[in-house]
């Protein structure tokens, strides 16, 4: 299975998401996604629930001399959730990556306040989260996510992505209430090559998204 682009991801995501929701299940949905790309798979998911979409923003940390191999990742002011096999693997250290994460926790904090505009967060007390992105590789992002998440006391937490790796998903599942992922290949590599497009998302264009969002 490969995807078009990150609305069309969205829109098949938001279908199967809207069959269980029909179903009974995803009571008082609230939709976050992960800045940047999951803001357009999870504006999909959002109109298809009839919920209210909001973000989510989670920083990777990446290796030092790999930024985009993940070996942990940040949640607002959370503590850094970091991949121990990973820093072992690599032999890393926690201390050797205190610049990265204060360089992550800097443009974190940026795009916060870019995207929120002073408005507070959800409030999940008793409802269901979704929490969005358009694809789960190592599962770092997404497992500080979701632990950021149910410290809100939502009563029920999904984890939904167009495509995922095996790896991640059977990481993601200790923590999330449920995972649904349309595609999770056995040669997984990497996100974006299961989409014919993928360019980077624009600060402008989740901007244009939230926008328009109830």
């Amino acid at each position: 299975m490969r995807f078009h682009d990150r609305r069309q991801a969205g829109a098949a995501l938001a279908k199967r998401l809207r069959a269980r929701q029909e179903k009974g299940d995803l009571p008082d949905p609230v939709v976050l996604a992960l800045p940047r790309g999951g803001v357009i798979v999870a504006d999909e998911v959002a109109r298809a629930l009839d919920a209210p979409l909001d973000v989510l923003v989670a920083r990777k940390i990446g290796a030092p001399f790999q930024p985009e191999l993940g070996v942990g990742a940040i949640v607002g002011d959370d503590p850094p959730l970091y991949d121990e096999r990973a820093l072992d693997r690599l032999g890393l250290s926690k201390a050797s990556l205190e610049p990265i994460v204060e360089l992550e926790r800097t443009e974190l904090h940026r795009r916060e306040q870019l995207y929120r505009k002073g408005r507070a967060v959800p409030d999940l007390t008793g409802r269901t989260a979704v929490v969005v992105d358009d694809g789960v590789a190592t599962g770092a992002t997404a497992l500080a996510a979701l632990r950021s998440v149910r410290l809100r006391d939502p009563a029920h937490v999904t984890l939904a992505v167009p495509v995922c790796s095996p790896e991640a998903s059977r990481l993601v599942q200790a923590e999330a209430d449920d995972v649904v992922c349309l595609h999770e290949p056995a040669a997984f590599m990497a996100v974006g090559l299961w989409y014919d497009e993928f360019d980077q998302v624009t600060d402008g264009e989740v901007l244009e998204v939230l926008s328009k969002s109830p």
